[in-house]
């Protein structure tokens, strides 16, 4: 899912989009960064100004009270106004307990999910496929 998502950064790039790509936990953490040095407000106008955003591996850890109130502005700056691209390993029904809090977990996937064009991939994934091929070389 993850190259489908950069191949879409990059097409919208080529057409001068801004995009902005990153893995969710990094992001988080970086949040948290701009938080503590007082940047925070910074940083989420940042965000809201991409055209379109990319949070890459949505779901690999659950969201603590600080990310969870993170995600939910960004979610909700974005929301009908900016494109943004979730990828998961996760299906969604998975997402209310990484996300935590019930209530706000419903207003994040009721601006996410509602209105969004999911693509679920099946199969084996590109990475493994790639590794399986480099190691046939060898």
């Amino acid at each position: 899912m993850s190259f489908i998502a950069s191949a879409i950064g990059h097409q919208a790039c080529q057409l001068g989009f801004k995009v902005y790509y990153t893995n969710t936990i990094k992001l988080m953490a970086q949040l948290k960064m701009a938080k503590a040095d007082g940047s925070s407000i910074k940083e989420m106008n940042r965000l809201e100004k991409q055209d379109l955003l990319i949070l890459d591996d949505f779901g690999i850890q659950p969201f603590d009270h600080q990310s969870r109130s993170s995600l939910m502005e960004i979610i909700e700056d974005r929301h009908g106004k900016r494109s943004t691209i979730i990828t998961s390993q996760l299906p969604i029904k998975g997402w209310y307990e990484v996300i935590g809090e019930q209530t706000i977990a419903d207003a994040i996937l009721d601006r996410v999910v509602h209105n969004a064009h999911r693509i679920e991939l099946k199969g084996e994934s590109l990475r493994k496929k790639q590794i399986s091929k480099e190691s046939e070389k060898e």
